[in-house]
């Protein structure tokens, strides 16, 4: 008895395995059959954007007992 449900385990497990394969192959079957999709246009600007200056910020750690972090501080590199 217990060999005939390895059996039908082993014979269940290779229909199942059969079957995700099928249903791959079909899929990768019916995209090539598609072909391949348009590229999407690319709209042209009017006016180029100006790139912002990036902001770092620099937090300090408090030297207390706590593991706390102080108020960020905002550092601007303008050449101005």
């Amino acid at each position: 008895m217990a060999a005939a449900g390895l059996l039908y385990t082993v014979i269940l497990f290779l229909c199942c395995f059969a079957a995700v394969h099928v249903v791959k192959l079909a899929k990768i079957g019916s995209d090539s059959l598609k072909g391949k999709p348009e590229e999407p246009k690319k709209r042209e600007r009017k006016a180029p954007r100006q790139k912002s200056k990036p902001v770092y910020y620099i937090v300090e750690k408090k030297r207390t007992g706590r593991q706390n972090y102080g108020e960020p501080r905002k550092i601007n590199f303008d050449d101005e």
